[in-house]
């Protein structure tokens, strides 16, 4: 059951075979999940869309898009790259657990396969997610512990990446200024801007993570870089000057009282970020060790004006 005041966790049921989907359906309903079906993954695409479940249980013979496509396509996207998934696979056929595990799934189900089972799995795949997935409440964003297995993964693969760390300059005068809730809306302007940012740079697909506050994680290929990274700074600089009250926008800063009651000017919020790039010579072995060059490098930005990228130069070339 769940804690009064606490929406259930949704489920979406991705299958083309209706018995399946009406027996999974009905059997999580009875332990108290809502849930919402797709017949193939082009129909769960659009129900993700318009609604945010909170795991997907998926088939993988489907028309259409299948689901190793469908899985593949919700990691690609920052805004469902967290979302955990279990894919249904056919008796024996371990091929499948594999390749849908590489693709992104959380865990497999067999078919056939009993209630318990179904419910166990869903719960612990849930939990999981809950604990060490850290989902941003604020942005949906995935966090720390993502951010750390993304990179991890592409040291694995042998890829050329980049890691990317960004932050609001003077995010504290925002907060000052306007409170705390008006503070969220500019970390709400900056995910939707590095969202829109990671979107518009297409393929290979690039990882977008909130670590917390107004400090958010990219991770893409080093060409990718400079795309982003200037799409991201225009639009959010667009967006946030909409944020700030008529009078503050139009003279270019807001009046803050220091504690001995002296007034000081801080000007309109930009973005700093920091690059670290892996290269064919020598790559980062530890995620942390990536993150932290980032964060380096993120504070020799904070010494530039205005808006700022400082890419790592010691590592690779941009």
């Amino acid at each position: 059951m769940e804690p009064a005041g606490e929406r259930p966790d949704v489920i979406l049921v991705v299958d083309d075979d209706d018995d399946i989907a009406r027996f999974v359906e009905f059997n999580l309903r009875l332990h108290g999940f809502e849930v919402i079906h797709a017949s193939d993954g082009q129909e769960a695409l659009e129900l993700i869309e318009r609604q945010r479940p909170d795991l997907a249980v998926v088939d993988l013979m489907m028309p259409r898009i299948d689901g190793l496509e469908l899985t593949r396509r919700l990691r690609a996207d920052p805004m469902t790259s967290a979302l955990p998934v279990i894919m249904l696979t056919a008796k024996g056929m371990t091929v499948d657990k594999v390749h849908g595990l590489s693709a992104g799934a959380d865990d497999y189900l067999v078919k056939p396969f009993d209630t318990a089972e179904l419910v166990a799995r869903v719960s612990s795949t849930l939990r999981r997610n809950k604990e060490f997935r850290e989902v941003s409440p604020l942005t949906g964003l995935p966090g720390n512990s993502r951010i750390r297995r993304e990179i991890s993964d592409r040291v694995r693969n042998g890829v050329d990446y980049a890691v990317g760390y960004i932050d609001i300059d003077r995010f504290k005068s925002v907060n000052d200024r306007y409170g705390f809730v008006r503070g969220d809306e500019f970390i709400s302007a900056l995910a939707r801007s590095l969202h829109r940012a990671v979107v518009s740079i297409g393929l290979p697909p690039a990882f977008l993570g909130h670590v917390g506050g107004d400090d958010f994680v990219i991770v893409c290929t080093p060409s990718q870089v400079r795309p982003l990274t200037s799409r991201a700074v225009v639009d959010f600089e667009k967006a946030a000057d909409a944020l700030y009250d008529p009078t503050d926008r139009e003279r270019g800063f807001v009046e803050l009282k220091d504690r001995r009651g002296n007034i000081r000017r801080a000007a309109l919020v930009t973005l700093s970020i920091g690059v670290s790039l892996s290269d064919s010579g020598k790559r980062f072995t530890d995620p942390l060790e990536a993150i932290a060059v980032a964060s380096e490098m993120k504070t020799v930005a904070k010494s530039q004006p205005g808006s700022y990228v400082a890419v790592d130069r010691r590592r690779g070339v941009t």
